[in-house]
């Protein structure tokens, strides 16, 4: 057989080889550092055959930064730190341990309570099986002997696990641990150079609260120990940067248990919130959207006909106004279905199309409390919505003057985009053909536009693909923003039509789009990209004025009043400490300009001090035009 390398030329092989052989057969230093492979661009570990026509590529121990190369890595590191725990606490259960974004985690019923003093001592065995050395060896065998098994070690998880499973039983053993497990995997432990053991959590088996909590366990590997200090040292930076401890720092939200998930918004968040939110109408007003409003609660006969009662009731609050009333109301998780009757509040011609409706609409989704996590995910969501409906052949317009929405408001915060298309998922409503026809408008779209994308099988919504927009914040994480959906599915439940130039009743296409997305995670996503620093038009606060003294709060007063009648959020810092705290204070609440106002301050020279230590003396009238410059 015959598989194609990355340079397109191609590598003649036996049958039945795997990609360690490949690896051999180009040279015995690249099969030493080898890792993984990547088969037509999906990770596949070394032991496994390959097959005739594959496109594969051979990643090493070179390739640090690469996912699948870290995937791989840290998958293996996982499964030697069961085997740590096991060798220093007899008698614990084993249950799952996946590799995941930055790291890893493992489950683990503990006979007795574990506490994170106790990671040093795991961490070092950890590290001596390193020191030892590891190779993993991989076997199918069949579900009755893995059950057999896992019965005899008296592990309760891997036997569940193995009723459960879907495929061949396959196992990895290192040393004297054996684990269940698909890979892939390391051939040896000589890659894991640097291995940290990051915290503890509880997590109940298979996410069901009814089941047993177990002790997670987290930690993260690299292939270098440099990589890891720099992993610690964004860690650090980013828990100096968390969206919920700057939040209350610098007075902008809070949560509490009455309403969980749900934000209180404190007038310095409520300052950011409507910025963006006059942004949006302001944007949506010169790319042709009507501003419209729907209902909280409907009747579950509208969820029936959107398919969400199918796909999405899980995640829905749902109200029964009387015991054994037959009229349940759900409130809305999706602006879309609202939005689907004001179309079909009245006919449409095709010289309407298209049409284009925005709502920044209240949403609840039933998140389970143990995903709630701050402003990232919350109960309460507000969605900054639109949703077009128009013709086929505008599809691919009204996509791209949708991204090009998107790149101008990123652009105005300055983020790195990324784009992914996602495809059908399992559970998708319509037919193969359906999806054909979307996917490949949206496809059409970005390649026509020149738009760099990654295509992600699996990932699109219930009921079409879509293309989502990733932003990369300035520690180097990655957040998922904003979103275009294509929606043949819902136009065709609700019955919409439009009168077409043959006079025909045609269903029109309807293409959902939110640019901020949530709200909510668009503001936590914020905090934490600019660490609280925000840029001069979104600070909740502009300009602060401080008085030296008592006898300059009236001068004070009235530049502050001027800048105010300029349109900029200005405040006072009254004299009631020394300056120097002031100052400070207003350095903590990351304020972008403070002037300081005393004997030497007037209209005319003004002592201006920037976020960040750069100072310098200009006119308040200067100063005003200054500012101006900065407003988005």
């Amino acid at each position: 057989m015959n598989v194609v390398l990355p340079d397109n030329s191609t590598l003649e092989l036996p049958d039945g080889a795997t990609g360690l052989d490949a690896a051999r057969a180009i040279g015995p230093k690249l099969a030493e550092q080898a890792v993984l492979i990547r088969a037509n661009g999906k990770p596949q570990d070394l032991r496994l055959p390959l097959e005739d026509g594959q496109s594969i590529q051979i990643l090493t121990t070179r390739d640090t930064s690469d996912p699948d190369a870290l995937y791989v890595l840290r998958h293996s590191t996982a499964h030697l730190l069961a085997e740590a725990v096991r060798r220093l606490y007899p008698g614990v259960k084993i249950a799952i341990g996946p590799p995941i974004e930055n790291g890893f985690y493992y489950d683990f019923d503990f006979p007795e309570p574990l506490h994170e003093e106790d990671l040093a001592r795991i961490e070092a065995e950890v590290n001596r099986e390193i020191q030892e050395g590891r190779e993993w060896t991989r076997e199918e065998i069949s579900r009755d002997e893995a059950k057999a098994r896992f019965e005899a070690e008296g592990e309760p998880y891997k036997v569940e696990l193995v009723d459960t499973a879907e495929g061949d039983i396959t196992l990895y053993t290192q040393g004297d641990f054996t684990d269940l497990c698909r890979g892939p995997h390391l051939q040896n432990s000589k890659p894991i150079k640097a291995v940290k053991l990051t915290g503890l959590a509880g997590a109940y088996w298979r996410g069901d609260s009814d089941r047993p909590q177990l002790t997670r366990i987290y930690g993260t590997a690299f292939y270098s120990k440099d990589d890891l200090e720099k992993h610690l040292e964004r860690l650090e930076e980013a828990r100096k940067r968390d969206h919920r401890k700057l939040g209350a720092e610098l007075d902008l939200f809070h949560f509490d248990e009455v309403s969980p998930g749900s934000p209180f918004w404190h007038p310095k968040g409520m300052v950011i919130w409507n910025v963006l939110e006059d942004l949006r109408r302001r944007e949506n007003a010169k790319r042709g959207y009507t501003e419209i409003k729907t209902p909280i609660i409907f009747e579950k006969r509208l969820w029936v006909t959107s398919g969400h009662w199918e796909k999405f009731r899980d995640n829905m609050f749902f109200i029964q106004q009387d015991p054994g009333d037959d009229h349940l109301f759900g409130l809305k998780p999706m602006n879309c279905p609202g939005h689907c009757l004001v179309y079909d509040a009245r006919g449409h011609s095709y010289r309407d199309l298209p049409i284009r409706f925005a709502e920044a609409g209240t949403l609840h989704r039933n998140e389970p409390s143990g995903t709630l996590h701050g402003l990232l995910r919350v109960r309460h969501v507000t969605q900054d919505d639109g949703h077009i409906f128009c013709a086929p052949e505008q599809i691919e317009d009204e996509v791209f003057l949708c991204l090009d929405h998107a790149f101008y408001l990123y652009g105005l915060l300055d983020l790195t985009m990324h784009v992914e298309l996602s495809l059908r998922p399992d559970n998708k409503l319509g037919t193969d053909e359906d999806w054909d026809v979307a996917e490949a408008a949206l496809r059409n779209a970005l390649r026509s536009r020149e738009v760099e994308f990654v295509e992600m099988p699996g990932e699109g919504a219930f009921y079409g693909p879509k293309i989502d927009i990733h932003m990369e914040d300035s520690l180097g994480r990655r957040w998922q923003l904003g979103t275009v959906q294509l929606d043949f599915q819902m136009p065709q439940r609700f019955g919409l039509t439009f009168q077409a130039p043959d006079n025909e009743q045609r269903t029109p296409a309807m293409i959902h789009r939110a640019l901020f997305g949530s709200m909510e995670r668009f503001i936590g996503i914020l905090i934490e990209h600019f660490g609280g620093a925000f840029p001069f038009w979104l600070a909740p606060v502009q300009v602060r004025v401080l008085p030296v003294g008592e006898g300059h709060t009236a001068g004070a007063h009235a530049v502050a009043a001027s800048l105010a009648g300029h349109g900029f959020r200005v405040d006072v810092g009254e004299a009631t400490e020394t300056i120097g705290k002031r100052i400070r204070s207003a350095e903590l609440e990351k304020i972008p300009f403070v002037v300081v106002y005393g004997d030497r301050e007037s209209a005319e020279s003004l002592a201006v001090r920037e976020r960040g230590g750069g100072q310098s003396t200009e006119s308040l009238a200067d100063f005003a035009a200054r500012l101006a410059t900065l407003e988005s």
